[in-house]
């Protein structure tokens, strides 16, 4: 089954009109990940809706908006195969027809962290975007994958703040047999660099295993197995509260969630693991 592609919010709007439908957001470059999104969209709705949109408000003015992987074609054969009904292709003309967006959703202080500190304004960026996919779409649920845990937890946020009446679901990371988590932008590492991003990998399962002992020995244990590893540089590696995306306190006990960012070689990765701290 080929998807019907739409360019145009009008033309799907009228195409998708009074239909009960699950959204998928992508950036496209789809890999397994993006497809277990879809896989789990299907069980949810009776038709899904694919975004392929390479959103320019949540690109800083250093970062790999041009370079980012284009790949309709491809990614229209993954989601024929997995018989989706229809594809929201739309230009940057089309999502931004005045160019310059002056109505954001801010995404507040958790924004500012972690990602948010590293890409300043680009949690206003994703928000903006997917509410205004959300608004065009009108989906009864929106998937993403746990791998963008800071990402998840502000469109729940917005979602809740602002009553919008759409359910967020979430679907785990998926990984390479080897541990290294799916990302649009593997295809960026070289072969040495990729042996070297799975660092961020082991880091985690090594806070994981280390969480019974307490914050101190998660960090430890997780900044052991980055230590070693030349090609990688560490932006941040932190444990948070997930009710509330935070750094825990230094006596937190309970569900934590450990995340790690970094640049490997030219390519910036992030990864995650929940925990429970003992």
């Amino acid at each position: 089954m080929t998807p019907a592609v739409f360019t145009t919010i009008a033309e799907l709007r009228s195409a998708i009109a009074g239909r009960d439908v699950a959204l998928v957001p992508t950036m496209g470059a789809l890999h397994a990940g993006h497809l277990a999104l879809v896989d789990r969209a299907r069980e949810l709705a009776p038709e899904v809706v694919v975004s392929i949109f390479v959103n320019p408000l949540q690109f800083g003015p250093s970062e790999d908006l041009d370079r980012y992987p284009r790949t309709l074609e491809a990614d229209l054969e993954a989601l024929a195969a997995r018989e989706v009904e229809y594809v929201f292709a739309p230009t940057v003309d089309e999502m931004y027809p005045t160019g310059a967006v002056d109505t954001r959703v801010v995404a507040g202080q958790v924004g500012g962290l972690f990602e948010g500190r590293s890409r300043p304004g680009h949690f206003d960026g994703v928000l903006t975007v997917v509410a205004k996919l959300l608004n065009i779409v009108q989906p009864r649920h929106v998937l993403f994958g746990r791998k963008d845990a800071q990402q998840v937890f502000l469109v729940r946020r917005m979602v809740t703040d602002l009553n919008l009446p759409v359910h967020v679901e979430t679907v785990d990371t998926v990984r390479e047999a080897d541990g290294l988590a799916l990302s649009s932008r593997n295809r960026y590492l070289s072969d040495e660099e990729r042996r070297a991003a799975l660092a961020l990998s082991r880091a985690l399962e090594a806070a994981a295993s280390s969480a019974d002992r307490g914050v101190d020995a998660v960090l430890a244990a997780a900044q052991g197995s980055l230590m070693g590893e030349e090609l990688v540089d560490v932006d941040y590696l932190a444990v948070v509260d997930q009710r509330t995306f935070l750094p825990v306190d230094d006596d937190a006990r309970g569900a934590a969630l450990v995340l790690v960012a970094a640049r490997v070689g030219g390519t910036r990765l992030i990864d995650n693991e929940p925990i429970v701290l003992g």
